[in-house]
């Protein structure tokens, strides 16, 4: 059902929900149209609107091949929108969801494309904070990504919303200053792009997968698994890309140039085949079956619950949530997250490896208890031998029959 936004525009059908709010396909004076109508409570704050109108002329500046343009801010009653290009095509979350993985030469080329995207937003003094699968889209004529909602982690993080020690963004793409509570710079940009290169490659994130509290502890306190089957260079570059200290990464251009200088060579490599890690048990159990209920591990973690329709194209994944303090970062095992591993192997530490070994030492108990038995026959068979000869001595053993 068609709905007038503002006086200039009119929202036809539902592209998709956000945790920000609704994604529509519409038009307007200059054609098709998509219009991002924000959730009502954040249209009835006066002082997130206050400072939406603030930016509009930042937001409508930012004009680049490789990001979705902003043309227009609407504000008209209970109507907060954000006027935008339509993209034709679909979110890189869809796509993985449907493919799992990306071929590393399309991964390294979507990537480029969106460190294109932030070489120019950071030149412009911006800071996305929400590099995510489902803020980049795929243009279904060029191929070409395009990075989207540019500002409006920003704008939705108020200081009586946000500050104070919270964290806004999605866990599985938060840098580790961000959990630790830092401004947020450029290099947080850099981070969740590089998180953004290895699920497209894995098909899981490197810190991801159970409590969003434990997600965020990772980033802290984990080393990145290294994943089997890519070039040394394009691992480099990712495990630097990901590096705990912020001033480690590289800018937005240079990952540009260097991922467009591999991409020739990785032509013909086909997607990875590698098992995702086990998934870690929650400590809850199954209301069917009574058995320890695992937390799923692929992909971004779910925060916002009950929002989400079947049209849905978006995963909600943004969320605001406290800074861990120092004793609970502390309080995670520093080593190395989740490791990769070739189909069909357990991964160490995982159920089935624990599996594996509990049987492996049920077998050794087995065969200890057996040759116990053995022996102790044995020494009763003598025993007994020895009561039968009146008194004379055992008959010798030959070597040969010990």
């Amino acid at each position: 059902m068609a709905r007038k936004i503002g006086s200039r525009y009119t929202a036809h059908q539902i592209l998709g929900r956000g945790s920000a709010g609704t994604v529509w396909q519409g038009s307007g004076p200059e054609g098709p149209v998509a219009i991002k109508l924000l959730r009502e409570d954040l249209a009835a704050d006066q002082e997130l609107v206050g400072r939406f109108v603030q930016e509009r002329a930042a937001l409508v500046s930012l004009d680049h091949p490789h990001v979705v343009g902003v043309r227009d801010l609407v504000v008209d009653g209970n109507d907060l929108a954000l006027v935008m290009d339509l993209v034709r095509g679909t979110d890189l979350r869809t796509q993985l969801d449907r493919e799992r993985r990306l071929t590393p030469a399309d991964a390294v080329a979507v990537t480029a494309d969106i460190a294109d995207a932030l070489a120019a937003a950071h030149a412009a003094g911006y800071v996305h904070r929400d590099v995510k699968p489902e803020n980049i889209l795929r243009d279904a004529g060029t191929g070409r990504a395009l990075l989207t909602d540019f500002g409006v982690a920003k704008l939705i993080d108020a200081p009586r919303r946000g500050g104070g020690g919270r964290v806004v963004g999605t866990p599985d793409y938060v840098a580790p200053e961000i959990v630790e509570g830092l401004p947020p710079r450029a290099a947080v940009d850099i981070y969740a792009l590089a998180t953004v290169l290895y699920e497209a490659l894995a098909g899981f994130t490197p810190f991801g997968g159970g409590h969003p509290g434990a997600v965020l502890r990772r980033h802290v306190t984990e080393s990145v698994a290294p994943l089997p089957g890519i070039p040394d260079e394009l691992w480099r570059l990712i495990h630097q890309c990901l590096s705990k200290a912020p001033a480690s990464r590289l800018r937005a251009p240079e990952l540009a140039a260097r991922l467009r200088e591999l991409r020739p060579a990785l032509v013909g490599y086909p997607a990875l085949d590698i098992d995702e890690p086990e998934p870690e048990f929650t400590g809850f159990e199954d209301a069917d079956t009574g058995a320890p209920a695992p937390t799923a591990r692929r992909g971004a973690v779910p925060l916002v619950r009950g929002h989400a329709a079947p049209d849905s194209a978006n995963r909600e994944t943004h969320t605001s949530m406290r800074v861990p303090g120092a004793d609970e970062l502390a309080g995670g095992a520093r080593g190395t997250a989740r490791s990769p591993r070739a189909p069909g192997q357990p991964r160490a530490g995982s159920a089935r490896h624990r599996a594996a070994d509990r049987r492996r030492r049920m077998r050794l108990t087995v065969a200890g208890a057996g040759t116990a038995v053995l022996l102790a026959v044995g020494g009763y068979l003598v025993l007994a031998d020895d009561n039968t000869t009146d008194g004379a001595p055992p008959p010798a053993v030959a070597p040969e029959s010990r």
